[in-house]
């Protein structure tokens, strides 16, 4: 009877010690499977990428070192509590505006999603390049001077400073706005429209076209500054994109031709054939509405208009942004950086065989708002002679105001004019056509 208790008492012994290591395997395992996913988040390398604010503190330095290649001007705009400031660099050797509006006109946009960073440090390189305290390998810089006179290029370094704040503290997924819409879906050609596999956090396109401070500003600019080549530089994957994106479309005739042959050669020359080429709606897989490319295309009229995405790791995790839209080790990092700012200095040499290098007068393909032009037309007039053109532009906006009160008092007392002519008649006494 004691040797079974004993035993007994040694199995259970065994047994809970058995539960014991069982539960702290168990608890080992799941606090390294948790440390790996905490760990598995790339964070932002600070020694790669500078922050939003040191970035733009380069910028600014960079143009004050050198006031006879590029200028600088900040832009700004509120929307219902919600205000932005977009920085504006211009390389122009000349002055006046009547030898600006001789030349050919670039438009480049970076930064429009918070988490894609390497596009941002991409204008900071193509500043550099421009003001020449940077050299590109390989290059003439006298040929490459030659070219440059003939442009003037207007470089929007971080056209998201607010979302890329968000990123900065810790959103590392975060590609919209301060108030969380994608300026990327809120321009107005095919505004709003929501596919089968919409995504209402990443896509948010706002409340209206145009409801964004950002997208004001860049609208503003692109209608008063009137370019003929408008990239809008992403990350995400390796592509050169041209309209249209809210369809499975591309262009016909001699559009498709120029811009097919264009990124064609930019393609063969420096993506060596890898980079995805054609409409972004007709190869990505998706349609994106209201984007800020195909507004240019259709509305602003300019002539080239192209989305590149220059930089994707396939093999991240979804949820690891950081490394999914920017490399994370230093090779990758400089890489990009000299391949895509070699692109865009053979893009500045492309676009004078392409278009002319007489730069002609672009009409819009389609109508602009009253609205739109006067502000993007006296945006413009602003920044060139400043203080005093605010004047003219409050007397244009109550030249507004007191148009659209003339029009609906117009329309008010044509209704009481007709409501007053229905009624005399209803009041008229009825005379019988047949004598009584």
């Amino acid at each position: 009877m004691a040797l079974s208790v004993f035993l007994l008492l040694s199995i259970s012994i065994c047994y809970l010690v058995f539960l014991q290591d069982l539960l702290l395997s168990v608890n080992a395992s799941n606090a390294q499977s948790h440390n790996l996913t905490q760990n598995s988040v790339t964070p932002i390398n600070y020694d790669l990428y500078r922050s939003s604010r040191n970035l733009m503190g380069e910028i600014r330095a960079l143009v004050r070192r050198h006031p006879d290649k590029l200028t600088m001007e900040n832009l700004k705009a509120a929307n219902k509590g919600y205000g932005a400031q977009i920085t504006v660099v211009t390389y122009g050797k000349e002055k006046e505006e009547k030898d600006k509006r001789s030349k050919l006109r670039i438009l480049l946009s970076f930064g429009q999603h918070g988490r894609e960073l390497i596009t941002t440090e991409l204008a900071l390189r193509i500043l550099s390049i421009l003001s020449e305290e940077k050299l590109l390998p390989g290059m003439d810089q006298a040929s490459l001077n030659s070219v440059l006179d003939k442009l003037v290029i207007k470089v929007v370094p971080m056209e998201n400073p607010n979302g890329r704040k968000v990123v900065e503290g810790g959103d590392l997924c975060e590609r919209r706005n301060g108030r969380g819409v994608d300026l990327n879906r809120n321009w107005s050609v095919d505004w709003g429209k929501k596919e089968k596999d919409y995504d209402p956090y990443e896509e948010n396109p706002g409340v209206a076209p145009f409801s964004e401070p950002e997208s004001q500003i860049m609208r503003k600019l692109a209608i008063s500054f009137e370019p003929h080549l408008w990239v809008n530089v992403h990350s995400g994957m390796e592509a050169l994109f041209m309209p249209y994106d809210h369809k499975n479309t591309t262009l016909d005739g001699l559009p498709l031709k120029r811009m097919k042959s264009f990124l064609e050669e930019v393609n063969h020359h420096h993506c060596q054939e890898r980079c995805m080429i054609g409409s972004g709606g007709g190869s990505v897989g998706y349609f994106a509405h209201g984007t800020a490319t195909d507004f240019m295309y259709d509305v602003v009229g300019v002539p080239m208009a192209f989305t590149f995405e220059i930089y994707g790791d396939g093999t991240a995790s979804s949820k690891d942004c950081f490394k999914m839209f920017n490399p994370t080790d230093p090779a990758a990092y400089n890489r990009v950086l000299s391949d895509w700012s070699a692109t865009f200095f053979t893009i500045f040499k492309l676009v004078p065989l392409q278009i002319g290098e007489k730069a002609p007068i672009l009409k819009l393909e389609k109508l602009v708002s009253i609205d739109e032009y006067l502000d993007g037309y006296l945006m413009e007039r602003r920044n060139r002679y400043g203080k005093k053109m605010e004047v003219l532009e409050l007397g244009m906006q109550e030249i507004r105001t007191y148009f659209r009160l003339f029009l609906l008092s117009s329309v008010l007392l044509l209704f009481m004019f007709c409501s007053r002519i229905s009624k005399s008649k209803c009041s008229r006494p009825l005379v019988s056509s047949i004598p009584l």
